[in-house]
């Protein structure tokens, strides 16, 4: 029984975009109240990543709400999330991204990374 269960959990983490730290992103949670399920978007910029096999491999989301910082560490295998979104890509040149806690306001931001397109030869030679 486990080895369907985490078949079925790899085969919903590949489904999930690639990002790091740095970028930033939605994760809408499943949420249970009572009886009744709901979805909760928490979007945020992701500070770290950790765990060294899948199933313990975990990610921490930070973001400022009302003044004041949250973080939230999702374990990438839950089943309560239901989706990621990758909103931006960021440019940092460190895994752990701590440094942030400390700042505020305009210090705070993360310049973004451009990706770059590469188009292949035949649309080369068509233009």
């Amino acid at each position: 029984m486990k080895v369907v269960e985490q078949s079925f959990a790899n085969e919903k983490v590949a489904s999930y975009p690639k990002f790091k730290a740095g970028d930033t992103v939605t994760v809408t949670y499943r949420i249970k109240e009572g009886d009744k399920d709901r979805l909760q978007k928490f979007r945020g910029v992701v500070i770290q990543e950790r765990g060294a096999t899948p199933a313990t491999r975990t990610f921490t989301v930070r973001k400022v709400s009302g003044g004041i910082g949250v973080e939230r560490i999702f374990p990438m295998q839950s089943p309560f999330i239901d989706s990621i979104e990758l909103n931006k890509v960021g440019k940092v040149r460190r895994s752990r991204i701590f440094y942030l806690r400390k700042l505020s306001g305009k210090k705070a931001r993360i310049k973004e990374r451009k990706l770059t397109v590469l188009k292949d030869e035949s649309a080369k030679a068509e233009a």
